[in-house]
């Protein structure tokens, strides 16, 4: 199947037709997801070299279930993927004794799979110092805050698969996501009215 065909199709129809034996299926699902399911990882671990390791460990996992005919038929296939993900990182630490610090690193845009068209330079210049201002104001969050606003946002992930994969309740969820949100509207007024200040 040619891959203009393959990019046509809805994730469940690819997972099919993986599972009918059409490896490029499996190939075109990665293609499609790899830099969500890598960045979250990346967040989380915070180096590159052990980002990749886990982002490969996540794919044999993902194989090895679809194949087995484990996988969830309601669930979406980005956020079971990032789930998957989320578990292994969690290994990991437990294996190392360490517990994962939930952070943005100087450099890396967690808005950079977002496309933007037809802007002016202007625009652009705008839009970036903005995301670099809000990476900045995210690394401030605490911990649990930062950790649910990437998983949302980033992972796209339902309130109860965050409630899943970090061990809190539902409201517990969302009271930490009101918090961040609130955090970050509250450090943008100030840095704006500090920004006035200044001129």
């Amino acid at each position: 199947m040619s891959a203009i065909k393959l990019q046509s199709k809805s994730d469940q129809d690819l997972v099919h037709q993986y599972l009918q034996g059409q490896e490029s299926s499996l190939e075109e699902l990665i293609r499609r997801h790899k830099t969500k399911i890598y960045t979250s990882i990346y967040l989380l671990v915070k180096d590159s070299y052990l980002a990749e390791d886990i982002f490969q460990d996540t794919f044999i996992k993902v194989i090895n279930t679809l194949k087995a005919g484990k996988y969830n038929e309601e669930g979406k296939f980005l956020p079971w993927v990032i789930r998957i993900a989320h578990n292994l990182v969690i290994d990991h630490f437990r294996k190392e004794k360490r517990t994962p610090v939930v952070t943005t690193v100087d450099g890396f845009d967690i808005f950079e799979v977002l496309k933007f068209y037809d802007e002016s330079t202007e625009d652009k210049m705008i839009r970036e110092q903005t995301h670099r201002d809000l990476r900045e104001l995210i690394h401030l969050l605490p911990a649990e805050q930062k950790e649910v606003l990437i998983m949302r946002h980033y992972g796209e992930l339902s309130f109860k698969e965050i409630s899943d994969i970090t061990g809190v309740s539902i409201n517990t969820a969302l009271g930490r996501m009101r918090y961040a949100l609130n955090n970050l509207r509250k450090m943008m007024l100030s840095k704006e009215l500090s920004l006035k200040n200044d001129v």
